[in-house]
């Protein structure tokens, strides 16, 4: 859900598509960042498995 939150889809839609009556649960469970964690892995797979093109 974080990814619809980046992308700029409002925190009540992301509530309602998740089935929450408010925002607060949604806020603090869906809509932590994942973005800055899925870089940092990619970097470290790039590391350990080098391009060898």
């Amino acid at each position: 859900m974080s990814l619809l939150s980046d992308n700029g889809m409002p925190l009540d839609k992301i509530a309602l598509l998740v089935g929450h009556s408010g925002t607060q649960v949604t806020e603090k469970v869906y809509r932590q960042q994942i973005r800055p964690v899925i870089q940092d892995g990619a970097q470290a797979m790039d590391l350990i498995f080098p391009n060898h093109n």
